[in-house]
């Protein structure tokens, strides 16, 4: 509802004043930074001018220490005070521009007045520092602006809940200091705000929701008690915006013991991470810990393996014929290698391991083995078999080392060694004498005889031999890890619906080339992690796991046992389970998957970002029409246009050209695979200003884009267009979801191209929801 005019000039006269405000307190800070940056620029140029080195008498080198010390802290200090001083001026900019976007009047029990309440993106104190005039969206008090509507309301403070009466909501549209709007309402976020916010064309980065923020987003913001938070959320119901302004509050709820290092995103692909990037600074807060559960299996394997990745699972899965055999054989594996069922068989493989099958390997010195794979083996099963593997291992590394440098003695007084010695350079004889001081002080005499000099000679030169061997050891290269994984298909067998042998004997090929396929690397890790004693991800304690519809029960166990000490957030949309393994979707988000604690559930049914057109055109497709609710933006209907091989190219130039027309900034083509991606971006690119996606790409830019349904996870475009919705391209069951999450990526417009038959995927959309053209 508007407010009448006076009203409306009252609030743009307190937008003055606070404007004012901020103005004040950033021509203070500016000349405080300054002033610090004097002084830090100072303070380098002049720092060991400023400090007393003496090194004649101990009681010199202590005050010297000192006072270098002393100086060194507080350049420290000043920098750290610049950087504060820097972010807040950084804080009130973004104020300037949008000092607020609600106003509560609530009055306490307790009190005969009501206060009006302002919230903004960060608090701001009077000119007195006294009073507030603006609060931060993430104080306690705010939560009433999220939770309640005009009426008896309450908020919790870390100590006590505060109970009274709101006797006032309202909402406004600020741009460049300026209302645009004002509105009382009755409800958490009306309609009219979120219309403002949606109706605009897509960018390339995420923004901020706090304005926009509904009562169940802020549940999902504002839990800070469940061990495990599950969020069920349909396309466009802004679960990873909210999830995003959960990290902003959790480090302002927490902001003396939690930093951003200490919290952890796993997110779909590289590109996600960059359209994110800007949340957090919008707010003020540095980014979190960002990765892709690829990159992290990818990290723990290392280089002995080349790791197929997620991609290029599916591109496999969605290119080849059903009916060749391999095919079969390999989905049967995905399935096994992503189950339960698995890590079963893994566990009874490791509780063999303890008695027999260990695999090493040979410790060779220049072509000659020092100690044999069979000896390391025969230490092993030598020690206390009550000692886990790990710790067993960490013995056979200390006896490996105190026998490399027995070796590593014996080596000396070899002819090679005195070969070595002759060839020397200049250069190399200087190094040798320079580490020589080193390691034993300036010592003149040390070389004051032929023998003595060729001693440690030798002994330089093996050292140096035997540094990368050493190296190895340290790092626990003697495990021959790909033998024990592969070793695994030989010694084990489990019930499957296909062929055991079958599954074995793929995978042990692919392992004998070098490489694992994307369902192998997280057992793989596993096996590694309980040989090994691993440094378990203390510091992280909160993991966000997004799209986690697309995890498997395997790498989920995977995962709770890599960060046992973590919170976890659990955000996923069972429509949008894209990939092979994960067959059973509703099983990942059972809270005995996690085994945390208490669980909190929050299921968000409403989509905002697409139209409500185009919400009721693909919420039938995966059959749920009675759970998706469409939020209430209206735009133009989908429309399908039938053609031919011959003239699909012409169709989708003429879409791209009238979509271009109404000024629209982010334009997707959406293909099924990279493969016809990459076709249509070589038949285009002469012709369109057209830019291609791959798994490569890390940054969102506006125009035409071309890319495959899966990399456009997470993202959102002004206009897509599917390429080619025929029967014949979407038409196994287990594409459908691949199907809608391409079409759910359209905020505005969204146009089908069908080479031939509409996929049958259509059949359960009526046709009066979308536009026909032949």
């Amino acid at each position: 509802m508007a407010i009448e005019k006076n009203q409306w000039l009252e609030e743009q006269k307190r937008v003055d004043h606070v404007v004012d405000v901020i103005d004040e307190k950033a021509k203070a800070l500016t000349q405080s930074t300054e002033g610090l940056k004097g002084d830090i620029i100072g303070l380098r140029k002049n720092f060991w001018e400023d400090v007393t080195v003496n090194i004649d008498e101990p009681d010199d080198i202590i005050e010297s220490h000192a006072s270098i010390k002393q100086q060194s802290e507080m350049l420290a200090e000043r920098e750290r005070s610049h950087k504060q001083y820097y972010k807040e001026l950084k804080t009130l900019e973004r104020l300037k521009e949008n000092p607020y976007f609600g106003r509560i009047d609530f009055k306490e029990e307790s009190e005969d007045k009501a206060e009006s309440i302002y919230l903004g993106i960060a608090s701001l104190m009077d000119e007195k520092n006294e009073d507030f005039l603006i609060y931060d969206w993430r104080a306690p008090i705010s939560s009433l602006y999220y939770d309640f509507s005009p009426g008896e309301a309450e908020y919790q403070t870390p100590e006590s809940k505060i109970k009274g009466i709101m006797e006032l909501k309202r909402q406004f549209i600020i741009r460049s200091s300026q209302i645009k709007g004002v509105f009382d309402t009755g409800v958490t976020i009306g309609d009219e705000l979120l219309q403002e916010v949606l109706g605009h064309h897509s960018d390339t980065q995420m923004k901020s929701i706090v304005a926009t923020i509904q009562k169940e987003q802020n549940q999902i913001i504002r839990d800070d008690k469940s061990p495990l938070l599950i969020v069920q959320g349909a396309a466009g119901s802004g679960k990873t915006s909210a999830a995003l302004q959960r990290v902003a509050y959790l480090l302002y709820r927490y902001r003396e013991t939690l930093t951003a290092s200490n919290i952890l995103l796993f997110s779909p692909n590289p590109l996600f991470n960059s359209y994110v990037a800007s949340v957090l600074p919008e707010l003020g807060e540095e980014n979190m810990e960002q990765t892709t559960f690829y990159h992290y299996l990818d990290s723990q394997i290392g280089e002995a393996l080349a790791v197929e990745d997620p991609f290029q699972q599916i591109e496999y899965t969605l290119s080849l014929d059903e009916s060749d055999p391999n095919y079969k054989v390999r989905m049967a594996g995905i399935k096994l290698k992503s189950s339960l069922n698995f890590k079963t068989l893994m566990d009874d493989y490791l509780t063999r391991l303890a008695t027999e099958g260990m695999r090493f390997k040979n410790i060779v010195f220049r072509d000659k083995t020092l100690i044999s794979a069979h000896a390391i083996s025969d230490y092993f099963y030598s020690l206390d078999p009550h000692q886990s593997i790990a710790t067993r291992i960490e013995n056979v590394q200390q006896w490996l080392i105190k026998a490399l440098r027995k070796h590593a003695k014996r080596e000396r007084t070899q002819v090679w060694v005195e070969e070595e010695i002759e060839l020397l350079s200049k250069e190399a004889y200087l190094k040798a004498f320079q580490e020589l001081e080193e390691t034993y002080g300036n010592r003149e005499d040390s070389f004051d005889d032929h023998e003595r000099e060729q001693q440690w000679l030798s002994q330089y030169i093996v050292r140096r031999h035997f540094k990368p061997l050493m190296r190895k050891i340290k790092q626990l290269k003697f495990i021959h890890l790909s033998a024990l994984y592969q070793q695994l298909f030989e010694m084990m067998k489990v019930d499957t619906e296909a062929s055991w042998e079958q599954i074995a004997a793929q995978s042990i090929e692919h392992i004998q080339s070098h490489q694992l396929y994307f369902e192998d690397a997280a057992p793989f890790v596993y096996l590694k992690s309980h040989l090994i004693k691993q440094s378990h991800h203390a510091s992280i304690r909160h993991i966000f796991l997004d799209e986690a519809q697309d995890y498997t029960p395997f790498q989920l166990a995977l995962l709770k046992a890599a960060f046992p000490k973590s919170r976890w957030t659990v955000l996923g949309d069972f429509n949008q389970a894209i990939y092979p393994q994960t067959t059973n979707v509703h099983a990942l988000f059972a809270e005995e998957r996690y085994q945390l604690g208490t669980t909190q559930r929050i299921l968000l049914n409403k989509s905002y970002r697409s139209t409500f057109e185009i919400t009721q055109f693909t919420s039938p497709i995966v059959n749920q029409e009675d759970r998706i609710e469409a939020f209430n933006r209206h735009g133009e209907f989908p429309t399908l246009t039938f053609g031919t091989a011959e003239s699909q190219q012409s169709l989708i130039k003429e879409r791209v050209r009238m979509i271009e027309a109404k000024g629209y900034e982010t334009i997707a083509l959406i293909t099924k695979t990279a493969l016809e991606s990459d076709r249509l971006y070589q038949a285009f690119k002469g012709e369109l200003p057209v830019r291609m996606m791959t798994k490569k790409t890390s940054h969102f830019e506006k125009g035409l884009v071309i890319l495959p349904a899966y990399l456009a996870k997470g993202i959102e475009f002004d206009a897509v267009i599917v390429t080619n919705a025929s029967r014949t391209h979407y038409e196994r069951e287990e594409e459908r979801k691949l199907f809608y999450t391409a079409c759910t990526r359209a905020m505005h417009e969204l146009h089908l191209i069908s080479i031939g038959e509409k996929s049958h995927f259509l059949d359960r959309v009526p046709n009066a929801r979308y536009h026909v053209y032949t």
